[in-house]
């Protein structure tokens, strides 16, 4: 219970301190940084604004977050793990339950998902209240050590908070993307072309939203080093490798053109990606993850 109210107080605390530091960033720009250059958007730009986009912006990527275990049981067809029955599901629950009791952190939710990609994934509002997910992809081509290796990298993004930083990043943007959409509303109101100015404001969303996800993906990247990091520091860096090279041999085998017909490719382990593309992709390569990993001192 304290911990979940220490969790609900850093939250808050942060969505505060974001707020302040914005507002004090929009009241000197628009107050005197603008108006030194000849730019006078004192009329035409309100606080309330800026407000109102930090409640939709942060709202929806916080509310993502708190739903992120249903949401992602809800898409996918799997089971949990709860009582292994196999050695398959024993060497999952055992690798994820040991890893837990290391860091000190309650047991994440355990499930197994159907899908012929070799991937997993790890989401929920917090360490002590999240859920890492294999896909039976991975259970039939990975050995045990590499599917080990894999859990605990999922782990390392659970111990290092990413749902929760990738959540912030995320709401801050948003915010940037409402307050511009709704201040140019506003402008265009005031001059009596409300539907223009609502027709504008809605096409400024879809255009800043998409190229909002520059930042967020690049942040999803570094992550991934992060958790990589993790996974070698608890089994080594060679099941770690191990494990990204034989993920690389499936879809080179199973998949040879896997980058340009997979709609979904920037957001999956192995998607090999090129020019403007990279910059939306969710992972690095795995030449680079590799690369990474040899370049660690231990």
């Amino acid at each position: 219970m304290l911990k979940s109210l220490k969790g609900i107080a850093l939250l808050l605390i942060a969505n505060v301190l974001i707020f302040v530091a914005l507002s004090i960033t929009f009241t000197v720009l628009t107050e005197f940084i603008l108006p030194a250059f000849g730019i006078d958007l004192r009329g035409a730009v309100h606080q309330q604004d800026l407000l109102w986009a930090l409640v939709i912006g942060f709202g929806g990527a916080f509310i993502s977050l708190a739903m992120s275990k249903q949401m992602a049981r809800a898409m996918l067809d799997c089971y949990p793990i709860t009582q292994p029955r196999t050695h398959a599901e024993q060497v999952i629950y055992g690798a994820v339950q040991e890893i837990a009791q290391r860091l000190h952190i309650r047991m994440p939710e355990v499930w197994v998902y159907e899908s012929p990609d070799p991937n997993a994934f790890a989401t929920g509002p917090s360490k002590n209240n999240s859920m890492v997910a294999v896909s039976t992809g991975l259970l039939n081509n990975l050995n045990e050590q590499e599917v080990r290796a894999v859990l605990a990298h999922e782990m390392g993004h659970v111990y290092n908070g990413d749902m929760f930083t990738t959540t912030v990043l995320a709401g801050l943007m948003n915010t940037f993307v409402y307050f511009i959409a709704m201040w140019i509303r506003r402008i265009f109101a005031e001059r009596d072309q409300a539907m223009l100015g609502f027709a504008l404001s809605i096409v400024l969303q879809i255009v800043l939203g998409f190229l909002a996800m520059i930042p967020i993906m690049w942040h999803s990247r570094r992550r991934e080093f992060g958790a990589d990091a993790f996974s070698a520091k608890v089994y080594g860096k060679d099941a770690m490798i191990s494990a990204l090279r034989a993920i690389q041999r499936w879809v080179d085998r199973a998949q040879p053109e896997y980058s340009t017909q997979d709609p979904l490719v920037t957001f999956k382990i192995s998607g090999k990606t090129s020019g403007v593309m990279r910059l939306f992709a969710s992972h690095p390569t795995v030449e680079e993850r590799v690369a990474a990993l040899q370049r660690l001192p231990f």
